[in-house]
């Protein structure tokens, strides 16, 4: 079984290094069977075939359902949704995106539906907003690094590390570290937002990059693979859980969960209002939910088992103090003000400027 899933999320994240970040969805997947009496359109910008898994244990249990999978890149993802709730159009189901800052933001323009069940009044207040989202994972925001290529001493454990490794002149790590480009990607303008509001090291963080020249790319799958193949030595602000589905397959890949703090992201769930199959679309969040859905998005490294303290794994253990979970919560919207968000790309255009 492990091997199987090492295939799958090694498959999903080389298939996603191929794909541009065009504005249009990725990949489309049928599940269920194809004279199913209903269909379910979900769209999500989690990876097909890491998410592929927990869609096919939702239907061994619902066998006269199919479910059409799309993915997408978590701003098209965004300005399609926004699109359909203006137009009231009926095409999505569910929507899964790892731009929680959209999916609040999409709530809060009425673009959701309410729901309320056993399963969402027990998660945590910060994993649910108004009854209409939803928090379903919990992947850490990492460092990854190149074993082969970084000495031990030099794996950063923080982010002081990693500004000590980028200071001195001449540096070997000039060039060779790598992040999101958030203006491409929702998920990486949503790390990069909140450092800036979680510590001062950001600013720094921003200074060290600019004058190492360090890259930023589109994806995860994109730095990852880099890192492995020893283009990049670094990459900063990673989503462990690809990371980590990477590593299983390939062991080139080191990973640290920074100990200042490590941010936690919960993918976000919202039932558009428009849905056409409401009761259905709630069905596959109260599996999420359960102890089945757990166990399948367990097995899928979206709960990851690097923040389970017990669990002997390489990655350090952190106090409960160190991590600091993004929210789903208004403050969220901040990030969307217009001025806001010119005034922080401005900042990150400084930093890496275009070829």
């Amino acid at each position: 079984m492990m091997g199987l899933l090492r295939s799958l999320v090694l498959n999903a994240i080389i298939f996603a290094g191929l794909l541009s970040a065009g504005q249009a969805q990725e990949l489309v997947k049928s599940y269920g069977p194809e004279d199913a009496s209903e269909t379910l359109v979900l769209r999500s910008t989690t990876d097909i075939e890491v998410f592929g898994p927990v869609v096919d244990a939702f239907l061994s249990t619902r066998p006269g359902l199919k479910i059409i999978y799309e993915q997408w890149g978590s701003n098209d993802l965004y300005e399609l949704s926004r699109k359909e709730c203006r137009d009231g159009a009926s095409v999505a189901d569910l929507v899964i995106s790892s731009g929680v800052h959209q999916m609040v933001k999409l709530v809060n323009e009425a673009c959701a539906a309410a729901y309320s069940s056993r399963q969402t009044a027990a998660l945590p207040e910060a994993l649910r907003w108004r009854n209409e989202l939803w928090g379903i994972t919990r992947e850490p925001a990492v460092i990854i690094y190149n074993r082969d290529l970084v000495p031990e001493q030099d794996v950063p454990r923080t982010r002081f590390d990693l500004l000590d490794l980028l200071r001195p002149a001449g540096s070997p790590y000039a060039g060779r570290v790598a992040t999101y480009d958030i203006e491409r990607s929702g998920l990486g303008y949503l790390f990069a937002f909140s450092d800036a509001r979680e510590a001062s090291t950001f600013g720094a963080l921003q200074e060290s990059f600019g004058r190492t020249q360090a890259v930023s790319t589109c994806c995860s799958a994109d730095i990852i693979r880099n890192v492995a193949e020893g283009r990049y030595l670094l990459a900063y602000n990673v989503l462990g859980s690809y990371a980590q589905g990477y590593q299983v397959s390939d062991d080139r890949i080191g990973i640290v969960l920074p100990s200042d703090y490590t941010i936690v992201l919960s993918r976000a769930l919202m039932i558009p209002k428009t849905s056409t199959h409401f009761e259905r679309a709630a069905e596959f969040l109260d599996f999420l939910l359960s102890d089945a859905g757990v166990f399948a998005l367990r097995k899928a490294l979206l709960i990851s088992p690097m923040l389970d303290t017990e669990d002997g794994s390489e990655a350090e253990t952190l106090s409960s103090t160190a991590l600091r979970p993004i929210s789903l919560s208004p403050a969220l919207m901040v990030a969307l003000d217009k001025l806001t968000r010119e005034t922080f790309l401005r900042r990150w255009r400084s930093t890496f400027p275009a070829p």
